[in-house]
């Protein structure tokens, strides 16, 4: 079965939904151990959150880039999430849903989050034909995210390493076992209409 082009997918519950970032130690490890953003986090600065375990092992080289080496679970509830996806804008400008480039940029202006829609990754990190959502934060929704949405921050580098060392060995199988699973994300489609 094919998958709609544009489709959250994550690991989720009643009441939470897990997104993936990556820090610097200095970052990462405070987090995980006090389940918030140590004080060296910046929250002037757009963050990223991605729902997608293996987009974020494309971004951060299965957590052997540079200042990526602590690979983040953060557990945020439904409500945080949902809020900044109906306050948020594309990140591009798309014809039909924007009335020109000006209206595109005001709205972009005045959004607290955006979307972007990047290729899927498989094992590999090769692209797929249908997308996976980037969600970036900033001012008020980089507050809600830090001061509010948070249940847990869990370090997952281990099982990131490990996982790339079944797909280096080409054990997909157990890659796969070891896999997050990731499912869609249903929301009303009138909440989703301008990010598509």
């Amino acid at each position: 079965m094919q998958e709609p082009k544009f489709e959250i997918r994550a690991v989720h519950t009643e009441s939470t939904v897990t997104v993936y970032q990556a820090y610097a130690p200095v970052i990462g490890l405070p987090a995980a151990k006090e389940g918030r953003f140590p004080a060296a986090w910046k929250r002037d600065r757009m963050t990223w959150i991605k729902p997608s375990f293996l987009w974020m092992m494309y971004r951060c080289g299965w957590g052997a880039r540079e200042d990526q080496e602590v690979v983040l679970a953060v557990e945020i509830t439904r409500d945080g999430f949902e809020w900044a996806l109906e306050h948020a804008c594309l990140a591009h400008f798309e014809a039909g849903l924007h009335a020109d480039h000006d209206a595109w940029r005001r709205q972009l202006k005045d959004s607290p989050a955006r979307v972007q829609w990047d290729p899927e990754r498989d094992f590999h990190l090769r692209p797929l034909p249908h997308r996976s959502l980037q969600l970036g934060l900033a001012g008020e929704a980089t507050r809600r995210y830090a001061d509010n949405w948070i249940v847990s921050i869990t370090d997952v580098t281990a099982l990131a390493h490990t996982i790339h060392g079944h797909v280096k060995n080409d054990d997909l199988e157990t890659a796969q076992r070891l896999l997050p699973v990731e499912r869609p994300y249903l929301m009303d489609d009138s909440l989703m209409a301008h990010l598509r």
